[in-house]
C-alpha cells in the first residue's frame, strides 16, 4: 500500500477566508487508488515554510509521496515551485510535463502552472495546481506511473516486463 501526504498551500485558506477542496479532492482520489493518506496540512504560500515541511516529511519513513497542491501559477506569492526545487535530490521533469500536457487538453490556462516533479530522499514530490479541477486533473494524468517511480526511487529497479 502507497502512503501519501498532502500539503496544501493557499494563504486565503490559512486566514479563514476560503474553505480548501483540493486537499480532499487529493485525498479521495489517491485513497479510491488504494493509498494511505498519513497527513495533510495547510501552510501559507511562504517558501521557508513549505521548504521545511518537505524536509521534515520526506525525512521521516511514514510516506512514500508528497502530493502539494496551489502555489503553482504566477502570482508574485505563487512559491511552490522554487521552494520544491530547492529540497529536491532529482527532478522528474517528465512528470510536470505530463500533467500539463494533459491539462491543456481540456483547459488551455494549464499551461500556465509551473509545477514541478521530484525525488528527495526516495520519496516524490509532486506539486498540484491549487484548484480543484487541476488538482484532479493533473493527479489523474501521472498516477498510473506513480507506483513504478516510487519502485525506482527507493531502490526497487526491476523494470516490468
Amino acid at each position: 500500500m502507497l502512503r501519501a501526504k498532502i500539503l496544501v498551500l493557499s494563504d486565503a485558506a490559512v486566514q479563514g477566508q476560503r474553505e480548501d477542496r483540493s486537499g480532499p479532492a487529493v485525498r479521495e482520489l489517491l485513497e479510491a487508488r488504494g493509498w494511505t493518506v498519513a497527513a495533510s496540512e495547510v501552510l501559507p504560500d511562504e517558501a521557508g515554510e513549505i521548504e521545511r515541511t518537505l524536509k521534515t516529511w520526506t525525512d521521516a519513513d511514514d510516506c512514500d509521496a508528497v502530493f502539494t497542491t496551489g502555489g503553482t501559477g504566477l502570482s508574485p506569492r505563487d512559491v511552490t515551485p522554487e521552494a520544491t526545487r530547492a529540497v529536491l535530490e532529482k527532478e522528474v521533469p517528465g512528470m510536470a510535463e505530463l500533467m500539463r500536457a494533459e491539462g491543456v487538453k481540456k483547459n488551455r490556462m494549464a499551461a500556465l502552472s509551473r509545477g514541478l516533479a521530484g525525488v528527495r530522499k526516495g520519496k516524490l514530490i509532486v506539486n498540484l495546481p491549487g484548484s480543484v479541477r487541476g488538482a484532479r486533473e493533473s493527479l489523474e494524468a501521472i498516477i498510473e506511473v506513480l507506483p513504478h517511480a516510487i519502485d525506482i526511487a527507493q531502490g526497487r529497479t526491476a523494470h516490468p516486463e
